[in-house]
């Protein structure tokens, strides 16, 4: 267990060092599922005290960046309390243009991904129902696992998996939706 034997100046030290460097990957995530500043800054601070308070259960050598995660979309839930959040996001946390998503050749799908603003990809990512919402940001944009994302979300790999095909058909839906007809008028 993390910080067993270390006196409190030692546990201090090794959360800092494991823990605090995913501050802003938690800032990101928490801005994501509430789209309010204040709302995940507050998301942050209790994850954080949150975190501290548990340490001791952190097992070393895992992933405490999916652990930290964790913890903040828990907290969300119980903040939340089935009040569904309006998404809303800055323009620079917006993928970059081209992205992870790009390659020589480029598909027809990434081209059209490529078209898309960060504006239209905030709103389609809002659009999204929350259980395809989250594998979404947690895998394309956090670059979680299978099995990390299934560990934040509490469910199994397979159901990720399958949120996760579900989630990016519906984003590809919204975003063709925000897109299209726009980019049509553009093109002619």
């Amino acid at each position: 267990m993390a910080g067993s034997g270390l006196g409190p100046h030692g546990r201090r030290r090794e959360f800092e060092e494991v823990a605090l460097v995913h501050l802003d990957a938690l800032y990101g995530a928490a801005l994501r599922l509430s789209g309010n500043q204040a709302e995940a800054e507050d998301l942050v601070q209790d994850t954080v005290l949150r975190a501290y308070e548990f340490f001791h259960q952190f097992a070393p050598g895992t992933n405490c960046k999916a652990w930290l995660l964790r913890i903040l979309y828990r907290t969300f839930l119980n903040r939340r309390r089935g009040v569904r959040p309006t998404v809303t996001f800055d323009e620079d946390l917006a993928p970059p243009a081209g992205g992870s998503h790009s390659s020589a050749a480029g598909s027809p799908e990434e081209d059209f991904l490529r078209k898309a603003t960060g504006e239209e990809i905030q709103r389609a990512l809002g659009l999204l129902p929350e259980r395809f919402r989250l594998p979404v940001i947690l895998a394309d944009l956090e670059g979680l696992t299978y099995r990390e994302i299934a560990e934040v979300c509490g469910c199994p790999v397979g159901t990720v998996m399958s949120r996760l095909h579900r989630g990016r058909a519906h984003l590809r839906e919204a975003l063709r939706e925000l897109i299209e007809p726009g980019r049509s008028e553009e093109g002619a």
